[in-house]
């Protein structure tokens, strides 16, 4: 109880000086806030959940200087009983000329067209679940660092991303190792509407470092160093009634012992709007890991998605889905996914 009252407390005071900064010091701060409630049918059993309240603050400071704050609160999945509060992002932009900009914090790693677009209101995104490669961890979610970043820039609206920071298995205040992890993204808006994007990430994964891919080996550290790379490609392209999205990524983990192995993950989404505020869509997911690959040891698997997409408003959503599971290990699994999604 007092971990609960501590926390709510602080997010007062937080929210407290959000405010008085804005008024007192004339500042251009806006804050918003997410949150969705789920049902869902799964295993002959009915079961309602909260989802995630997220709390997000931007703010301009000067002509210059930017603030982006993203903080979630959701009930910790091991108790149960218990609210766990996680920094998504903190990053402070400074605009160097035009529209190129040295930013700085924690963000949310720039590899894919998902992970850059639909962050924690879940109210934006176009489907109820983050694709496999994602709620796999297949990619790295967050990087803490620096980097330069571009935005529309020339007549095709080039914009690009080069981050350093701290690797996988460090934490936000410190690297675990003297490696960095190098992020570089770039993507090109020809078209109203489309979007097409590739990125590359490298880092050194230290002998140690614990091992969260599969639930058999959550408390094990890998036994020597891994050097990783992944390769992404996206095609995206959202109108009036069409909607399309497809990405693509690839994994090199390279270790003395066991050499090369390469993971592959892909999803594909269409939606086509039939009333100005229904949005039938589908979702095909695929996740290929190498068998013998010391850092995955998720399963191999796919998954179908069919739903549906009523926007009552901008910021409230609700959402009906089926997603059909098929592991490689045999134990297929579906369910029926009822979300209310609300920004405020």
């Amino acid at each position: 109880m007092r971990l609960v009252f501590t926390r709510s407390f602080c997010l007062v005071i937080l929210i407290l000086l959000s405010f008085y900064s804005r008024h007192a010091l004339s500042q251009d701060t806006k804050i918003m806030g997410f949150v969705d409630v789920l049902s869902t049918y799964k295993n002959d059993k009915l079961s309602f959940s909260f989802g995630e309240q997220d709390l997000f603050i931007t703010s301009e400071l000067t002509d210059k200087i930017s603030f982006l704050g993203e903080t979630v609160f959701k009930f910790d999945p091991e108790s149960n009983t218990d609210f766990s509060i996680s920094v998504e992002r903190v990053i402070i932009r400074y605009n160097l000329k035009g529209n190129h900009y040295l930013v700085l914090g924690k963000h949310h790693t720039p590899l894919n067209y998902w992970n850059e677009t639909y962050h924690h209101g879940r109210v934006f995104s176009p489907n109820i679940f983050r694709p496999l490669v994602f709620q796999d961890f297949m990619i790295p979610l967050h990087t803490t660092g620096i980097g330069f970043q571009g935005t529309n820039l020339t007549k095709i609206n080039l914009g690009y991303d080069l981050l350093v920071g701290n690797g996988i298995g460090s934490g936000d205040l410190e690297d675990n190792d003297k490696y960095k992890s190098i992020t570089a993204s770039v993507h090109i808006k020809p078209y109203d509407g489309l979007r097409l994007g590739v990125s590359y990430y490298n880092d050194v994964i230290s002998e140690g470092v614990v091992n969260h891919h599969g639930p058999d080996h959550e408390m094990e550290g890998i036994t020597e160093k891994i050097t990783q790379q992944i390769f992404t490609g996206s095609f995206s392209f959202f109108k009036k009634k069409v909607e399309l999205l497809a990405e693509g990524t690839f994994v090199n983990n390279t270790s003395d012992s066991l050499g090369s192995q390469n993971s592959m993950g892909l999803y594909a989404h269409a939606g086509y709007r039939i009333h100005p505020k229904i949005i039938p869509y589908v979702r095909y997911d695929n996740v290929d890991y190498a068998e013998n690959d010391m850092w995955f040891h998720a399963s191999t698997r796919q998954s179908f998605i069919g739903g549906m997409r009523y926007e009552f408003s901008y910021l409230a959503v609700l959402k009906a889905e089926y997603q059909y599971n098929d592991l490689k290990s045999g134990s297929d699994t579906d369910s029926i996914t009822l979300q209310f999604a609300i920004g405020f």
